[in-house]
């Protein structure tokens, strides 16, 4: 009795490591990182487009997320703001039915590109904490700015300015 408690004991501390490890190697892409290439396996919807060289804003989104719902709009007007100077904004749903993405885009009709994360390669990858999160890539591929959560107003002028910033050269975060 006293060895199997023993052994269930190492099983489970040896689990708890083995957690603990792979947990630590899917950390959130942070401010300094790389953003991951867009071109991962299961993004459906449309073209990708091209970000060679450009900001990017990549959001993540769900049709059942409010926030995301007011999001969509002010990335629209960035989108048309900025896009002559090199910003691209690219929404990635994150949406279980692909019904539920298609509604959600044909209702809000962005003006910016969409795609469906249908296998959850790239979210996953990416280790979002919350929908939407957007993050904001420098024209060498690096992240500069994370938005968890979209909060008006407010996200939108501190996207806006960080933008300003990284299309007139100055860099502002790592």
């Amino acid at each position: 009795m006293v060895t199997s408690r023993r052994t269930y004991l190492q099983f489970a501390m040896a689990i708890g490591v083995a957690v603990a490890l792979a947990a630590s190697a899917l950390a959130q892409v942070a401010p300094g990182a790389a953003f991951p290439p867009l071109a991962a396996d299961g993004l459906a919807g449309g073209p990708l487009p091209d970000t060679s060289g450009k900001v990017v804003i990549v959001d993540f989104w769900a049709s059942w997320c409010a926030p995301c719902k007011a999001s969509f709009p002010a990335y629209s007007r960035l989108q048309g703001e900025f896009a002559a100077r090199g910003l691209v904004v690219v929404g990635i749903s994150v949406d279980e039915s692909p019904a539920a993405y298609a509604a959600f885009v044909a209702r809000l009709k962005p003006s910016f590109a969409t795609l469906h994360d249908s296998k959850h390669a790239l979210v996953a990858l990416v280790q979002v904490p919350t929908m939407p999160t957007s993050y904001l890539v420098d024209r060498e591929g690096k992240v500069r700015f994370v938005h968890a959560g979209f909060h008006g107003d407010a996200t939108e002028r501190e996207l806006r300015s960080e933008i300003e910033g990284l299309l007139g050269g100055r860099a502002g975060a790592p």
